[in-house]
């Protein structure tokens, strides 16, 4: 079964300026609570585009793995696309927007995912999806905390 998790949240900064720490894959490491052990293993600087492939290694619930995802949609400073290649999910397809809103820039984040092994995988769901909806939150912190102190 497939699922979705949106969010957004507001910046009072310009979109070319937001969409810029989002390009900047290092900064994925900035945003990812601390207690996923997140590391980029691909080789920096790493430049995006549609096409590249970006590989980290993390922990979720004490268990290593390694993730792969492809740039499949570049289109600055607007939106852009990642997929999964290899990991955790059966589907995992992140899409970012990035849009004027009043003085500032709307940060979107749209998400289709489904959970490996399914139906069995969906049992997890409930955690997964909490553990998600935490993992977002923290993003959102981190992003207002890098981008509103200066980075």
């Amino acid at each position: 079964m497939e699922h979705v998790l949106e969010t957004a949240f507001d910046l009072p900064l310009t979109v070319d300026v937001v969409f810029a720490f989002f390009a900047e894959a290092t900064n994925l490491e900035r945003i990812t609570p601390p207690e996923l052990h997140f590391e980029i293993l691909t080789p920096l600087p790493i430049e995006m585009k549609v096409g590249t492939m970006i590989e980290y290694q993390l922990s979720l619930f004490g268990m290593p793995f390694r993730w792969a995802s492809r740039i499949t949609e570049w289109k600055p400073p607007r939106r852009f696309v990642d997929e999964e290649v290899r990991g955790p999910y059966g589907l995992w397809v992140h899409t970012h927007t990035f849009a004027a809103s009043g003085s500032g820039t709307r940060v979107g984040d749209h998400v289709r995912y489904r959970l490996p092994l399914t139906p069995v995988g969906d049992i997890a769901y409930p955690i997964v999806r909490r553990q998600l909806g935490r993992i977002f939150s923290y993003r959102e912190q981190a992003v207002r905390h890098a981008l509103l102190a200066g980075c």
